[in-house]
């Protein structure tokens, strides 16, 4: 299988370079991110790797959540699922994300939304489920860590979801309704409104899953409201709210079912930004609110006993982040930066027949303030240096001073050679340090250093494009579960040695055909799960006339989804097809088909994937 899909790659690309001898269509990709510096900047300046999937793509797919989507379009990054609709949390759950062979649910992968950050407080991991296709104009991932600008939990790196605004004046509407296997259903709906200098996007989504095994429904309800207004060509505002509530059934795994798991949880964020934009200097200061509440019937064995408590917890993240960028002299840019978080998380049993406290096992706070600087210069036409220092204390663990640097060489037209190395880290969680009997208060940042060699080119006026990069990965002081004087502990002991390369193109083949591929190989010294040795994709996009039709071919090999007592690996072939018409101006209709190839695999051990399932539905857009 290794060697077919490697033949594909290398066919696709002696197509690419026969026809870039004669194609002179002037296709440019998104290059302007604002990831990796808090502020719009040319990718091509930056020696960080930055991968960009655009609101097309995105809803494209007709999934409501952008996660399975970023699984095929970046290398080396990956995401855990157990059924067809709903990640959910607690014990089995999924929606994991690693880069890398770091991250997964131990939150060494820093999720955003508009640079704010997404994690639940106690156990310091994402909530997968809230990441919806309706609220995102595009998705910007930065692979490699970001603690030097987003402090911990960007250690593995940064996805940050930029959502929609309406820019020009009028009134947009758009729906999308669909069902499919399992009794699946997914309707979202998004009204953004644009009245001068006033502007606001609305949006609405339901879905509803009884998924492939017995016991195992999913449904959830969402919002989203940002209201703007541009005060004038330099300063503008916004503010925003996003709440997600979902209600999930887990039947446990294969080899240890459950009864009367559920699971009732709500998470949400609020936001508020001012915006300046000047021609040498831009910036920002917003204030956040992120907040969970979280209610968790555990379940039993058949046979035994129900449980008589549920565990609640509620936690909250409330924070404000101060940053203004500046040019000083020619090709100079300096962003100077303030963060501060406030991180609150309570857990407690409450008895199931009388919503009595039967327990409270922890009610804890923490406070982060950090300052940074990163400084970019253009000393040459074809060369760039960059250099940033973040001092970081915590209040329970101390200060950590995190430094990266890197070089850009444009050597060629269109081509940049980058060079990079940066440290990232992550603060021990309030569930590492106080909650259960493996809680160590003493614990210590984990922390790793990361090596990056990358290549990429644009040719035939960015119709194609390429890209290669090298890494090497060092870390200690990872938090493991160990035995100390007979009694397990949460300790610094563990390493992380990771090593790997990731590779990419993108070919506007003609007006109506666009391809990508992307293939990623990951060395880790230290087995680790949901991080795949090998991970390829091939794609193809197809738009003529009122049709539509989109594919991919995803490839894993070398999954682990279990380490300990024994290895246990996966390896599985993905076919993906979307097909569009456009019915009426103001219709699409749509159908798709997941696992078309119907692969028998696990990604959670224990929790079989379905099969080939299908969905149709409808677009309107008015």
């Amino acid at each position: 299988m290794k060697k077919l899909i490697f033949a594909a790659v290398m066919l696709a690309v002696v197509a690419v370079e026969a026809q870039a001898q004669r194609d002179t269509a002037a296709h440019r990709l998104a290059d302007v991110v604002v990831t990796g510096t808090r502020s719009t900047a040319d990718v091509r300046h930056l020696p960080m790797t930055v991968s960009v999937v655009g609101r097309l793509k995105l809803a494209g797919s007709q999934r409501v959540n952008v996660l399975p989507t970023l699984a095929e379009q970046v290398p080396g990054l990956f995401v855990t699922s157990r059924s067809m609709m709903g990640y959910a949390v607690s014990d089995g759950a999924a929606g994991g994300i690693s880069l890398r062979g770091l991250g997964s649910s131990a939150g060494r992968m820093m999720v955003l939304v508009d640079g704010h950050p997404q994690y639940q407080g106690i156990f310091g991991h994402s909530i997968s489920d809230s990441y919806q296709t309706m609220m995102a104009e595009r998705v910007e991932v930065l692979r490699g860590p970001a603690s030097v600008l987003y402090g911990s939990n960007a250690m593995g790196g940064v996805v940050n979801i930029v959502t929609r605004k309406m820019t020009a004046d009028g009134v947009k509407t758009d729906i999308n309704l669909g069902a499919g296997s399992y009794g699946t259903f997914q309707g979202e709906f998004t009204n953004r409104v644009r009245s001068g200098k006033f502007y606001s996007v609305l949006s609405g989504q339901y879905g509803r899953s009884d998924n492939n095994r017995p016991n195992f429904g999913f449904e959830q309800y969402g919002g989203y409201l940002k209201l703007g207004y541009d005060f004038s060509p330099h300063w503008t505002a916004y503010a925003d709210v996003n709440v997600t509530h979902f209600n999930s059934s887990y039947p446990g795994s294969t080899h240890e079912p459950l009864l009367d798991a559920r699971q009732w949880i709500t998470r949400g964020v609020a936001s508020a930004v001012v915006e300046n934009r000047y021609g040498n200097t831009s910036g920002a200061i917003s204030v956040y609110h992120n907040f969970g509440r979280h209610k968790i019937n555990d379940g039993h064995a058949p046979g035994e006993e129900a449980q008589t408590d549920y565990f609640r917890s509620n936690d909250a993240l409330t924070g404000f982040s101060v940053y203004q960028s500046a040019t000083f002299f020619e090709g100079n840019r300096v962003t100077f930066g303030l963060d501060y978080q406030h991180i609150y998380g309570k857990a407690w049993n409450e008895s199931i027949a009388t919503r009595a406290v039967t327990n409270r096992i922890g009610h804890h706070h923490e406070n982060e303030l950090a300052g940074y600087v990163d400084f970019r210069q253009d000393l040459f036409r074809w060369l760039t240096v960059d250099a940033g220092v973040r001092l970081d204390h915590h209040s329970q663990t101390g200060t950590e001073w995190v430094p990266q640097g890197g070089l850009v060489f444009r050597v060629v037209r269109d081509g940049e050679l980058k060079a990079m190395v940066g440290k990232g880290f992550r603060n021990p969680t309030i569930r590492e340090m106080y909650l259960w009997r493996p809680a160590n208060a003493d614990l210590r940042p984990e922390s790793m250093v990361n090596y990056e060699l990358s290549w990429k080119q644009r040719l035939c006026g960015g119709a194609f494009s390429y890209g290669v990069n090298l890494f090497y990965i060092n870390g200690d002081n990872i938090i493991q579960t160990a035995m100390v004087d007979g009694r397990p502990m949460n300790v610094n002991t563990g390493a992380v040695e990771n090593s790997g390369v990731e590779a990419e193109l993108a070919w506007h083949a003609s007006r109506y055909l666009s391809l990508n591929a992307n293939y990623s190989y990951l060395h880790m010294h230290n087995k680790v799960l949901a991080a795949p040795e090998h991970k390829a994709y091939v794609g193809a996009d197809y738009r003529r006339g009122r049709w539509l039709l989109s594919g991919g071919l995803q490839y894993i090999d070398g999954l682990y989804t279990q380490v300990d007592p024994t290895e246990v690996r996966e390896n599985f072939l993905q076919l993906n097809v979307t097909a569009a018409y456009r019915a009426l101006p103001w219709l699409n209709i749509w159908a798709k088909g997941e696992n078309l190839l119907a692969q028998k695999y696990e990604i959670n051990y224990g929790y079989p994937m379905p099969k080939a399932t299908f969905m149709g539905g409808v677009n309107i857009n008015i």
